[in-house]
């Protein structure tokens, strides 16, 4: 059976005095999950663990960032955290504090039969 993207949702996070990436990029998976609602699982009788998560985090350096606990951030489905070069620092030298930014791209894929499903006329 192929797997189809049902979502694609996209955030951003920070941490603006720690330099610290990892927490960046969980705010930024948190931001994410914030902006949607997949209610098909609950709709469908679909179990959710049958969800392959796919994580893209952006930040300036990306080994700093632990994916196994940003990979923790996530509560449904087969999580899968990849950290590349991206998102943005932001250097204050007035207080000599670099602001890490980092965005985070969310995408869910499940299996499904395309054949399965069809369009119908819910006014009838």
């Amino acid at each position: 059976m192929t797997e189809r993207r049902i979502i694609l949702e996209m955030g951003t996070g920070n941490d603006l005095y720690g330099e610290d990436y990892t927490k960046a990029a969980c705010r930024a998976v948190q931001d994410a999950l914030h902006h949607s609602s997949i209610v098909l699982f609950k709709s469908l009788g679909i179990d959710h663990r049958q969800m392959r998560v796919q994580v893209t985090i952006g930040v300036q350096q990306p080994e700093r960032v632990d994916a196994e606990v940003v990979t923790a951030e996530l509560p449904r489905g087969r999580a899968e955290v990849r950290v590349v070069h991206g998102g943005l620092n932001v250097h204050d030298p007035e207080q000599a504090t670099t602001h890490v930014i980092a965005t985070a791209a969310i995408a869910a894929f499940l299996p499904i039969e395309a054949d399965a499903w069809r369009l119908s006329d819910a006014s009838r």
